[in-house]
């Protein structure tokens, strides 16, 4: 008697296709709704300064001394200022300073400190010794305060205001690439590079640097969120853009805080644009901070 073999049956489990370090961390940001909040919150906030001068009704510099303090109405949806400047109109302008000044400021700031970790994690040495103690002396000194000081040896304008905030977080980007080099150095490409006889800067360049910079990126984007409060914190200090007439949060809730009892429009609204802002970078930074981490993979 002969035993027949019966073929076993394999069940072919389909595993889900790899899209790349990119694709599945879109993936997974796409999955995260505090994340696609936030996003939503920024389209708002850069849809507003990009359309400002189609959306607003009115000049943001001129106004009707007729039409001051008034409260919202279907007119004037946020009121008016005490110049009886059309409120709105200014919340939408001054979102085009915020995004100015805050994107122009974090990507000097990125380049500034790209360029001294990236020698400090890079070289190492001396080299290394010297701009990590600058560092260490800038990262000592509160980052508001060391921007009141940039801005009060410069003086006031765009510009000064812009490079205020850049060497503020300057030091931040610095640490946070020297790191990631330094825990780079050690990986098995950058060992193979070197026994094959790679120079220094082409180890650095074409291998360490690409994968160091995933930290950066998201820093960025919760460094954006920090700077916009900055702005409206040195307008309202008085040290933002010279004219003042110029539509800034900052600068608005400067005007209107004498006015918090009688017209509170004109402390909310600008309020709740800083607010919105700020938390829809905080929001999209943490998302790609898990998105990008496999460690922090829900």
């Amino acid at each position: 008697m002969s035993a027949t073999a019966t073929p076993a049956t394999s069940v072919a489990v389909p595993a889900r296709a790899s899209r790349g370090l990119w694709g599945d961390a879109a993936r997974r940001l796409v999955r995260n709704k505090p994340a696609m909040l936030g996003l939503v919150f920024i389209a708002i906030f850069v849809g507003a300064a990009v359309l400002a001068p189609v959306i607003a009704p009115y000049d943001p510099y001129e106004g009707q001394l007729v039409n001051r303090l008034q409260p919202p109405s279907p007119e004037h949806i946020m009121g008016t200022d005490l110049q009886g400047r059309d409120e709105f109109s200014r919340i939408l302008y001054g979102a085009q300073v915020s995004l100015m000044v805050g994107v122009v400021a974090v990507a000097m700031a990125l380049v500034m400190g790209g360029i001294i970790g990236a020698v400090a994690g890079g070289i190492g040495g001396r080299a290394d010794a010297i701009l990590m103690r600058s560092t260490d002396v800038f990262l000592a000194i509160p980052g508001i305060l060391l921007a009141i000081g940039i801005v009060a040896w410069a003086g006031r304008g765009m510009v000064q205001l812009m490079l205020a905030i850049a060497i503020t977080y300057a030091p931040i980007f610095a640490r946070l690439l020297r790191g990631s080099l330094l825990a780079l150095r050690e990986s098995d490409y950058v060992m193979a590079a070197t026994s094959i006889g790679a120079t220094r800067s082409r180890i650095l360049g074409r291998h360490m640097m690409p994968n160091a910079l995933t930290p950066l990126i998201v820093q960025a984007t919760l460094v954006l969120a920090t700077a916009i409060i900055d702005i409206a914190g040195l307008g309202f200090l008085g040290l933002g853009p010279p004219d003042p007439r110029t539509p800034e949060w900052g600068t608005m809730l400067t005007d209107a805080r004498r006015f918090l009892q009688t017209a509170p429009w004109l402390v909310f609204f600008p309020a709740i644009a800083i607010v919105i802002s700020a938390i829809g970078f905080n929001l999209l930074g943490d998302g790609l901070r898990e998105s990008l981490d496999p460690r922090l993979r829900r």
